[in-house]
């Protein structure tokens, strides 16, 4: 009995509790930076796609010249037309983007505290967020980020420095605790953190937004239809299973901002505007991808992280 209780509570520790996440959480996110590699070059090669295949790939591939193959070259970069014309085989040569710069904006607002099966919208942005500062790292890129907590915004600067990531993650584990016990949410607040980012992100740099994107205004779709001019923007979509789809049929009682209602959702109509509402916010997302040319990613919260990574 004492090795079970043993062996659950370290199931606990390492999975965490999923209201918060821990920093060991947000620094164990480091180990999928091999997945992430390997999808990344499986995609790179992919015939159907262009040169940067990944959101997360961090860098471009810039074209540098045409050199002779010499062993161990890799075998899909070798140059047909000048190899058929030299009669010997020569392979192009490419050039990674230097200086390159990641931002992450997180959203860890009060309507991100919800969650009904594996975690809290909130955790699973502050994993992605923490995979993201770990990718960069690797990949040598400088990565920054605003933390937005739903009143305030805490900006670090873009560096590739480990000392700087890890003053980041410890940021945001902190504020994924406190924000149990005082959830805010404002909109002048959001407006102006988004302003913060727009007059530091470069251009050319790599943008990504964490956010639900619930009931967000026509200011802030200004905003950031001028950070996807700016640069190249992610829209991820963190979602609960319960927002796609409606909870079981019978009565509920919900609670929100003090007043308690109850809802049945045994009705057919019920159910078909529960679908209707869900299916309306990620058809409003898509189409404003589409207009400003960002990309849309989204994210469930109960589905495991290599299966979320899978859908990019």
């Amino acid at each position: 009995m004492a090795l079970k209780q043993w062996f659950d509570k370290k199931a606990v520790h390492e999975n965490g509790n999923g209201l918060s996440a821990s920093l060991e959480e947000l620094l164990n996110m480091r180990k999928y930076t091999a997945y992430m590699r390997k999808s990344v070059r499986e995609k790179t090669f992919s015939c159907q796609s262009g040169d940067i295949k990944s959101a997360f790939k961090g860098r471009g591939i810039e074209f540098e010249e045409i050199r002779g193959y010499i062993f161990g070259d890799d075998v899909r970069d070798i140059d047909w037309r000048v190899t058929a014309r030299k009669e010997q085989p020569y392979t192009k040569i490419y050039t990674e983007e230097k200086d390159h710069e990641i931002y992450v904006w997180i959203d860890l607002s009060s309507s991100m505290l919800f969650g009904s099966k594996k975690e809290l919208k909130s955790v699973s942005a502050a994993k992605i967020a923490a995979l993201l500062g770990w990718l960069a790292l690797e990949n040598k890129d400088r990565f920054g980020c605003v933390v937005y907590d739903g009143a305030e915004s805490f900006w670090f600067k873009p560096q590739n420095s480990r000392a700087q990531l890890l003053a980041v993650l410890k940021k945001i584990s902190e504020i994924s605790e406190s924000i149990l016990k005082n959830p805010q949410q404002n909109e002048q607040a959001r407006a102006k953190s988004l302003k913060l980012l727009e007059q530091n992100v470069r251009n050319k740099a790599s943008v990504f937004m964490l956010s639900d994107f619930c009931g967000i205004s026509e200011d802030i779709k200004k905003q950031l239809s001028v950070l996807a001019r700016k640069s190249s923007l992610y829209l991820l979509n963190i979602y609960d299973a319960l927002e796609e789809n409606p909870p079981k049929s019978g009565e509920y009682m919900a609670e929100y901002d003090g007043k308690r209602l109850i809802f049945d959702s045994t009705t057919k109509e019920y159910k078909r505007n529960y679908f209707v509402y869900f299916a309306e916010k990620r058809t409003a997302l898509k189409e404003f991808c589409q207009k400003f040319g960002c990309q849309l990613l989204e994210f469930r919260t109960d589905r495991d992280i290599i299966a979320n990574l899978k859908l990019l």
